[in-house]
């Protein structure tokens, strides 16, 4: 309790609410089944015959026998049958049947839980100030980072298996032309993407040197800039990869979604739900957005409009309501994806031939047994940008405060990560104390060398490129969608 104090008591609270309550009251189930969605049932074959005009008979002519079995084939219909879908709202005892079900259901749950755990340690912070805690709530945001990225590991994973398709071709060719695309980036001045990864690293790179000095060690520096630009492209094009499904899944849920909107204000919201990951871009994008703030040219004066730390705020604030804008439409997107099974049938209906009542049924059913995986494949990315977001503020020492003063001078000397430790020691074990103050050495040496700086550089180009492998893909299967595919 010295060392961590309020903060380990609202996680201990938060980890009983996640094991008592949210089994119950779960926001991942009440999204799904709260009555808005509605998935199509598929017809049984005793329907499908009646439709087709089949009355149910004994041993068929074209059935035949095998070592004294008789092997019948199966019912077929044709495909252009008056068939018309009955729906029904999603209820609990439906979810059973989704698959992975339960990896959606506790990424949203541990998702919230986290938030709020968030949100309150950042009130705690503003009003107590402790300086010799360590934030707790950047493990919740780790942790969150690292389910969604498990999450979506696992569903790539799950198109590599596939070998008819051309699924694990497409994520491979997406992953190395996020590679290059990365590469590409990187070497980009900081005169037009301003994400402060250069200054960051530089920084990083004198601490550590004099770090390793003061214990009596030479080195040139942890690691040079070329091989940190390098991981870090790697890290980039296995993001990419992952992204690479979530984003053409969310272009053609965006054209269904627009088809099945009525009101214009809907179909705004869904425009700018769709361009908010190009929005979020332009954002770091220096002569578009910070210069043309900080220094607009009015007559013959240049007055800026707001300090860079109020635009850094802004930029913050920005994020997080286009992540809230895009939860807000969750429902308009499900919905257009399960409506896939209607349409699939109209398409059907359009063929000449016969289709088994089996391959009808599967074709029906499969979508809406596969609807948390679309889910996932929608919340994963939204999850990953606003926790990069909020371990951007921390971690980067920005402020929520729009018009807050807040010195950048103080980046280094204030660290959110900081592990100091500050408890009573036994005057009578010297062990433990020598133990303790080399624990305190250790960790004041870590804070001196991972500083604001270098967290506000990588966190910023991890945001940033979030955004943009989404837009990316998106914008590419929206060209697929819209030119590419027969309609």
């Amino acid at each position: 309790m010295g060392v961590i104090g309020i903060q380990l008591v609202v996680t201990m609270v938060m980890a009983s609410v996640m094991q008592k309550i949210l089994p119950h009251y779960s926001l991942a189930r009440w999204l799904l089944c709260n009555g808005s969605l509605r998935w199509y049932q598929h017809p049984t074959e005793e329907e499908l015959r009646l439709l087709a005009g089949k009355q149910q008979r004994g041993k068929s002519k074209k059935d035949r026998k095998y070592n004294g079995h008789i092997e019948s084939k199966p019912l077929t219909i044709p495909k252009d049958i008056d068939l018309h879908l009955e729906t029904k709202s999603i209820t609990e005892v439906d979810t059973l049947a989704l698959h992975y079900f339960p990896e959606y259901q506790w990424l949203v749950d541990f998702t919230v839980a986290a938030t709020v755990v968030y949100l309150v340690t950042e009130v705690y912070y503003s009003l107590m100030k402790p300086a010799q805690e360590m934030n707790i709530s950047i493990v919740w945001c780790l942790l969150v980072l690292t389910f969604a990225i498990k999450v979506l590991f696992s569903l790539t994973t799950h198109y590599f298996k596939v070998e008819e398709g051309g699924e694990r071709s497409v994520c491979v060719t997406f992953g190395f032309f996020f590679f290059v695309k990365a590469m590409a980036i990187l070497i980009v001045t900081e005169n037009y993407l301003e994400f402060g990864l250069e200054t960051g690293f530089t920084n990083f790179s004198e601490s550590a040197m004099q770090f390793l000095e003061k214990q009596g060690l030479e080195s040139q520096g942890p690691v040079s800039k070329l091989t940190f630009k390098f991981f870090l492209a790697i890290l980039c094009s296995l993001i990419g990869a992952f992204l690479t499904f979530p984003g053409l899944r969310l272009a053609q849920m965006h054209l269904d979604a627009l088809n099945l909107a009525t009101e214009k204000i809907t179909q705004t919201l869904l425009h700018i739900n769709f361009l908010a990951p190009l929005f979020m871009v332009l954002l770091w994008v220096k002569p578009i957005t910070k210069d043309y703030i900080m220094n607009p040219t009015l007559g013959k004066e240049s007055v800026p409009l707001m300090t860079e730390t109020t635009f850094d705020t802004v930029r913050l604030w920005l994020i997080i309501l286009l992540c809230a804008l895009r939860l807000a439409l969750m429902r308009n997107h499900l919905q257009a994806y399960l409506n896939l099974a209607q349409k699939c049938v109209d398409q059907m209906k359009k063929e000449a031939g016969r289709i088994s009542t089996v391959d009808l049924q599967k074709m029906v059913a499969r979508v809406f047994y596969y609807l948390c995986v679309i889910a996932l494949q929608y919340v994963a990315p939204l999850v990953m940008l606003l926790h990069t977001t909020l371990l951007l503020k921390t971690l980067g020492n920005h402020s929520w405060g729009i018009y807050s003063e807040f010195s950048s001078d103080s980046l280094v000397e204030s660290h959110p990560f900081s592990g100091s430790v500050h408890s009573e020691l036994p005057s009578t074990d010297e062990k433990m104390k020598v133990t303790v103050t080399q624990i305190t050495m250790a960790l004041g040496g870590l804070k001196t060398i991972f500083t604001p700086l270098l967290f506000r550089g990588l966190l910023s180009f991890l945001t940033w490129w979030i955004a943009a492998c989404l837009f990316a893909t998106s914008l590419f299967g929206l060209f697929y969608h819209q030119y590419l595919t027969v309609a």
